[in-house]
């Protein structure tokens, strides 16, 4: 649609969590090194971040750092009974016929982790949208999964991926003993406006692209509108090419990025 008229190969703010389009600033760069030394130390990780702001992008983009070596388990909706959260913890770790009760799950999933552990594998849970997580039990049995380990490691990392609600309702007494477990923590924070800008010329270069398309005052008036928010920033950076395309515009200017800012939904409703 708007590629060829901008030069481009491919769509360059599009939904989808493609790690060739992670934009590592400081922030991401740091959250993304944090995860990679939970997963290597066996941890248990705790992300967090806004509505929007490349959580689910930053676990894709771990797991294409991690290689052949981890068994991964991926658990994207965690509304899970603690029974439910075991058996498909344990069909994603590889055991074929998961049992029924918690503690033949348990025992199921520990006699896994010592079979890829004597393979010379490791495991890795992620656990996505963690803030989900109906109740107390679920997490006990999450933090019973990090009682799991040999004499000098860990048998399995743990990372919870959530909304700051996950973070919040850690800080509760009730959860003291799964909190001490954590050894890795990060909460990713909005785009600060220079950075909107390289994020922009980032995306558009992954896309193919070979010259400025957005002005300094179009990327003000986006990252005032998005908030710093990557999907947002996402959102209405498309819009805006697609307003540049019908305008005949040789660039995307303000006048643009404000027609495209002042009609959106997205406008206000940031998070």
């Amino acid at each position: 649609m708007y590629e060829g008229y901008w030069g481009l190969r491919e769509k360059p703010f599009r939904k989808t969590p493609d790690p060739r389009y992670l934009f590592l600033n400081d922030t991401y760069e740091e959250a993304l090194e944090r995860l990679l030394f939970a997963v290597e130390e066996t941890e248990l990780a705790i992300l967090t971040g806004e509505v929007g702001s490349g959580k689910t992008l930053l676990t894709r983009a771990l797991l294409d750092r991690l290689g052949d070596r981890y068994e991964v388990a991926m658990i994207l909706n965690p509304r899970l009974s603690p029974r439910q959260f075991l058996r498909v913890t344990a069909k994603e770790l590889g055991v074929a016929e998961p049992r029924f009760h918690a503690n033949d799950l348990l025992e199921q999933i520990h006699e896994r982790l010592l079979e890829l552990d004597s393979q010379g594998r490791a495991a890795l849970l992620i656990v996505d949208e963690a803030h989900l997580i109906p109740g107390k039990p679920t997490f006990e049995e999450i933090r019973l999964l990090t009682n799991f380990q040999m004499d000098d490691r860990n048998l399995v990392a743990i990372v919870l991926v959530g909304q700051p609600e996950l973070r919040e309702r850690l800080r509760h007494r009730a959860y003291r003993a799964l909190k001490q477990r954590i050894g890795v923590s990060f909460d990713i924070v909005p785009l600060a406006a220079g950075d909107t800008r390289d994020y922009l010329a980032h995306r558009l270069a992954v896309a193919g692209g070979a010259r400025p398309v957005f002005t300094e005052d179009a990327v003000a008036r986006l990252h005032a509108a998005s908030g710093g928010v990557p999907r947002v920033l996402n959102q209405l950076a498309t819009q805006a090419l697609i307003e540049g395309m019908a305008r005949g515009a040789a660039i995307v200017d303000g006048a643009v990025a404000e027609a495209v800012a002042s009609e959106s939904d997205f406008v206000g409703t940031r998070g």
